[in-house]
């Protein structure tokens, strides 16, 4: 029994105390070490921590689902809102009394808000985790909603946009929040799965948004029945808003008493005074593949964003009247991009090959974009469900393989700090495109508009096939499998464990 003690530790000091390895490969080895697929077992390791040597048990809990699931929730609560105007634009326009584009603006304050906010939020998570974010997030969405209850009167546009603004600020403690709650809480076979469940609360966020608003705000010229239908939607979103708010604040955990990995035990020895934000920032703007990625990134979410603020306009201009069913099809292209998030997840987790993975989704969002924009004229509402569809199953899937392409390319980088950085991108793309595109709708038609968004899609997906697949995050669990000391009783590699915990 002491022997099975004595050689991780010996492995561990090792590493620590070569001076011919630089510290960013130490903890890149640290952090992986014995962080392996071979598990459902419970062992022991051994870690240095102020000195002094302690044995860490790896557990699973089945609260990790309820905190994933949770976070989807107030997710999905705040996407929602980001949608909720432009799906009912002209509604809206005529109730305040504004112009399209003002009303454009209500989505695309989301993308503004979250470029200069991103690297504090970022930072803040790093030195307070996840539950400070957490409440963070979910006081200032149900703070938004709140005021937007107020503001149920056409000369109170600005009262509205306040509350949009707050609903904005945030989504930037909410975006950046999958991959790290996926390392926190979740196992090695897992973080790929449960990265695109948080993914998938935001995503049927924005599918109800699609859905919800033109059923509970009908097209009536009464404008006091009109603000009636109005107040119920926000008083709705409110008392969701405020209900998320008060569970986080009982139940959302920091992180389980123990690691549910090596690679987290580990991280958990390494002081605040070894970590740099500021330096991690820098390494990762000199990692050229993550750069790549981040452009490519942006091209491909900032077309999303586009198509989703402007899909009301594109559908009335060929649909007259059809509101309901411009949200249908933008409800049609969330769920279809859910499933994609969940099956694209599955296969990493099973296969590992993140850049053939997402080169494909990529090509194929570049094709279903380009048939989607060639058939929405036709005349045929069902041809334009099916086209969305495919559309969405591809780009929308993509937004998970993004995330864990990033995280595999810049580990052991905080994962937020890598999502965020891929966040800020699709936003500045994502006000680019929108307002390109929506300038180019009102000139030349939505023919011209989404070819438009081909031709970034197209440029995005001959850029991904250059990013090259450097996976530090495979290769330091290859470095850890070499490290785990053979078994003194059978002779056999031991391998890395974790226990399934079967209480709550």
């Amino acid at each position: 029994m002491s022997g099975e003690n004595e050689k991780p530790s010996l492995v561990y000091g090792e590493i620590k105390d070569n001076p011919n390895v630089l510290d960013l490969e130490k903890i890149t080895i640290m952090k992986s070490a014995v962080d392996s697929e071979d598990v459902r077992m419970e062992h022991k390791i051994r870690l240095n921590q102020n000195g002094d040597d302690t044995n860490q048990t790896i557990k699973l809990y089945k609260r990790r689902w309820f905190i994933v699931l949770l976070f989807s929730s107030y997710s999905l609560c705040n996407s929602f809102q980001w949608i909720q105007y432009g799906i009912i634009n002209n509604i809206f326009m005529r109730f305040y009394g504004v112009e399209s584009f003002t009303i454009d603006w209500m989505s695309m304050i989301y993308m503004l808000t979250y470029i200069p906010f991103i690297f504090p939020v970022t930072w803040l998570l790093d030195k307070k985790g996840l539950r400070v974010i957490a409440l963070v997030a979910t006081a200032m969405n149900c703070a938004g909603t709140w005021i937007k209850v107020t503001s149920v009167r056409p000369n109170l546009f600005a009262v509205t946009m306040l509350g949009q603004f707050c609903c904005s600020l945030a989504q930037v403690f909410i975006l950046g929040m999958p991959s790290k709650i996926a390392s926190v809480w979740f196992g090695s076979e897992e973080v790929s799965t449960a990265c695109s469940i948080g993914v998938f609360g935001n995503q049927l966020g924005i599918a109800i948004g699609f859905l919800v608003p033109p059923i509970l705000v009908p097209n009536v010229e009464d404008m006091d029945q009109l603000a009636y239908h109005i107040s119920i939607m926000f008083y709705i979103t409110a008392g969701v808003a405020t209900l998320l708010f008060l569970l986080v604040v009982m139940v959302f955990q920091e992180r389980p008493e123990l690691p549910p990995t090596q690679a987290q035990a580990t991280a958990r020895c390494i002081s605040p005074e070894q970590y740099s934000y500021t330096a991690s920032i820098l390494r990762l703007l000199r990692n050229k593949p993550f750069l790549l990625l981040i452009l490519t990134y942006g091209l491909n979410v900032g077309c999303f964003y586009a198509v989703g603020t402007l899909l009301n306009r594109m559908i009335i201009e060929h649909y007259p009247g059809e509101e309901l069913n411009a949200g249908r099809i933008g409800l049609t292209i969330i769920i279809a991009g859910m499933v994609g998030s969940l099956i694209c997840g599955i296969w990493l987790d099973r296969t590992k090959t993140y850049k053939q993975t997402t080169l494909t989704v990529y090509i194929m969002s570049f094709v279903g974009m380009l048939v989607y924009a060639f058939t929405l004229s036709l005349g045929h509402l069902w041809v334009v469900f099916l086209t969305a569809g495919a559309l969405g199953f591809f780009m929308t899937g993509y937004l998970p393989l993004g995330f864990e392409f990033g995280v595999e390319l810049t580990y052991p980088e905080c994962e937020g700090t890598s999502s965020g950085l891929l966040n800020c991108s699709a936003q500045v793309f994502g006000i680019m495109f929108t307002i390109c595109q929506g300038k180019i709708i009102d000139n030349y038609g939505t023919l011209a508009g989404n070819i438009f968004l081909c031709v970034f899609l197209f440029i995005g997906s001959v850029l991904t096939g250059f990013i090259k697949s450097d996976l530090q995050r495979q290769k330091a669990n290859q470095l850890a499998k070499a490290a785990v000391p053979s078994d003194p009783e059978d002779g056999n590699m031991s391998a890395p464990a974790v226990l399934d915990e079967t209480r709550f």
